[in-house]
């Protein structure tokens, strides 16, 4: 395998069989595991090991720690470090000016994550029903029904990623004109969140009242609970959704949207946010 240290994707030797053209090496998305540390005047915890994508580490330890409940939006950072260690991976360390008031045993977690898994090993559903911030029925934003469908052709147009490798999720922030902003990429659809929301809370641009939150693959409930947690008032996925994620989008009075095509999509909760509908 060949690829630079913090490369997205790597080049591997390969045999292509069949009748397409002969190929010796292919592109293929990165997973390596990042250990998430939160560290404060006269104490530390690792909190988490991550299979992700590297890019955007720090994003993504911040997006996961203030969706996990342990960062409140107003938390202050002393600084996020970022070390390589080698072949083992990547780790990162949030420090905080002052020790955290949440309680860390709510985070307990087995100690590794797949990227497939963004609430794998928790202690209880009690616990994932991290209780948001901020009241997603204050919200006053909508999109027309054309916007939505563009979105899925605007989001693969700036997945750089995926463009090489095939195989990668995305997230991105939508107003009511369509995509905005970066689009952040990983092999995990929750890291790919995490990083976005970890990009908005360094941004000071907590809570996304004014945005909705669309992403490439399907809608599960750790991504309506993240989307939540970050004040956006609408969840676009390309995919299905889960029933858990409907149920805590009805609860939380979140606009879920699936299926999202250029020519259709599902409305699964709120369904006044998108204009025009009958």
């Amino acid at each position: 395998m060949n690829r630079q240290p913090g490369a997205g994707s790597a080049q591997v030797a390969v045999r292509r069989v069949g009748n397409a053209e002969p190929l010796e090496h292919d592109q293929v998305v990165v997973e390596e595991p990042l250990l998430i540390r939160l560290a404060w005047p006269g104490g530390s915890r690792a909190i988490s090991v991550t299979m992700r994508t590297p890019g955007k580490d720090a994003e993504l330890a911040v997006g996961f720690l203030f969706s996990e409940g342990l960062l409140p939006a107003q938390t202050a950072i002393r600084d996020v470090r970022v070390e390589l260690e080698g072949t083992a991976g990547s780790r990162v360390t949030v420090e905080l000016a002052a020790a955290p008031v949440q309680d860390l045993s709510t985070a307990e977690r087995n100690f590794y994550m797949t990227s497939s898994c963004g609430v794998c090993g928790k202690a209880s559903l009690d616990a994932v029903r991290t209780r948001a911030e901020f009241d997603l029925n204050e919200s006053a934003f909508s999109v027309s029904a054309t916007v939505l469908q563009e979105l899925p052709a605007q989001l693969m147009a700036r997945q750089a990623l995926f463009a090489g490798t095939g195989s990668i999720h995305a997230a991105g922030l939508f107003s009511a004109a369509g995509l905005r902003g970066t689009v952040f990429e990983d092999v995990g659809r929750h890291n790919a969140l995490d990083k976005l929301v970890g990009n908005a809370f360094y941004g000071g641009k907590l809570p996304l009242a004014d945005r909705g939150i669309v992403v490439s693959g399907r809608a599960s409930f750790e991504l309506v609970q993240k989307a939540c947690m970050a004040g956006s008032p609408m969840l676009a996925a390309v995919g299905a959704p889960s029933s858990l994620a409907v149920e805590l989008a009805w609860e939380a009075g979140m606009t879920l949207v699936g299926f999202v095509k250029a020519d259709r999509f599902n409305v699964y909760s709120v369904p006044a946010r998108v204009v025009g509908l009958a």
